[in-house]
């Protein structure tokens, strides 16, 4: 990466990634893109989509129907980890493949339009001065949010920092932080008894991801908004923390929530709920989810995979752009990835 990602849990410096390719008998192919976070998690998720290749070949297309038949296939073994990361990367392309085959976008596969979606940018773990820098440079690329990497040894850094970034980027400017699970509820509620005095959109994953007592606690005690979602694996943990009422918000992550048809899966859920949907990643195909998500809240924008991407997202006046996009908006730039592909 041109510029390491550092969060209070560690430092994001490469991104690996499994490319998917699915091809129809009549020539169409659909894309989809994992990103494994480590390079020793690469060859093992490319080996088991290589694997599961067996088992849809020959297949209708039906993307609904291949998950539920992957998911009764791997139930004892579970569709978590890098298993549900490969069903994930076939799930993408298979409704990739559906769009493009009718000459549509994926919103307008899922029965939605496409409409625009605010766009925030990422601010890594990076102190005052570099934190209020690259808010700054978010805001002057029209960026009508940024989300900060926080959880600092002490709260008055956490401020500090969040400070910085309201100074540099005014008042009209939407400012999330990120504890990446760096705290236990007790610590977490009571920094967010300073934090709540500062006006953010949102705190995220202050505790364990899977702790839903634990952030239903805080979220309980805070009055700032809670975010969680992006390490939730499938539609059952979201429906656990739903029920456990650990989040204000939510913002599935959709190679972890089970491609596009666990996405939809969830969406339902929190437009029963009347929770607002955000995305982790993705960017490409996380703006058409959105876009067909009635509880659309915010679109996480990263570019750190847009060499890979013929045609990365467009973000115009701190907005996804989806005009012209057929399928999920994936497609690979050759020239860039032909060196690089295993």
């Amino acid at each position: 990466m041109r510029d390491p990602h550092q969060t209070a849990s560690g430092v994001v410096s490469e991104s690996p990634l499994v490319l998917t390719d699915i091809t129809l008998d009549d020539g169409t192919v659909g894309h989809s893109v994992v990103f494994t976070y480590t390079a020793a998690a690469l060859e093992p998720t490319a080996t088991l989509v290589r694997n599961f290749e067996a088992l849809v070949k020959g297949d209708a297309l039906a993307p609904a129907e291949t998950e539920q038949k992957l998911a009764r296939r791997f139930r004892l073994l579970g569709s978590q980890g890098l298993v549900g990361m490969a069903l994930s990367a076939i799930d993408m392309a298979l409704w990739d493949a559906l769009a493009r085959l009718h000459g549509v976008s994926l919103t307008r596969i899922l029965g939605g339009s496409e409409k625009p979606v605010p766009a925030y940018g990422a601010v890594g773990y990076d102190g005052q001065s570099k934190s209020a820098r690259v808010a700054e440079d978010w805001a002057k690329r029209g960026f009508t949010g940024v989300k900060a990497k926080i959880g600092y040894p002490t709260v008055a850094e956490d401020v500090a920092v969040v400070r910085a970034m309201r100074k540099s980027v005014g008042p009209d400017v939407a400012i999330m932080v990120d504890f990446n699970q760096s705290l236990t509820p007790a610590e977490a509620v009571q920094r967010m008894r300073v934090l709540d005095d500062e006006g953010l959109t949102w705190v995220e994953e202050p505790t364990l991801a899977h702790d839903y007592a634990g952030h239903a606690l805080v979220a309980r005690e805070a009055k700032t908004p809670i975010q969680c979602g992006e390490n939730w694996w499938g539609a059952q943990d979201f429906q656990h923390a739903v029920d456990a009422h650990a989040s204000d918000y939510v913002m599935p992550d959709v190679m972890k929530i089970g491609g596009v048809t666990g996405w939809m899966r969830v969406s339902a859920i929190a437009t029963a709920k009347n929770l607002r949907v955000s995305n982790h990643l993705w960017p490409e195909i996380s703006a058409q989810l959105l876009s067909a998500t009635p509880t659309a809240h915010w679109l996480e924008y990263a570019d750190w995979w847009n060499p890979a991407m013929r045609e990365p997202l467009v973000i115009r006046e701190g907005k996804t752009d989806l005009a012209g996009v057929t399928g999920s908006g994936v497609e690979w730039n050759e020239a860039a990835i032909a060196p690089l592909v295993g």
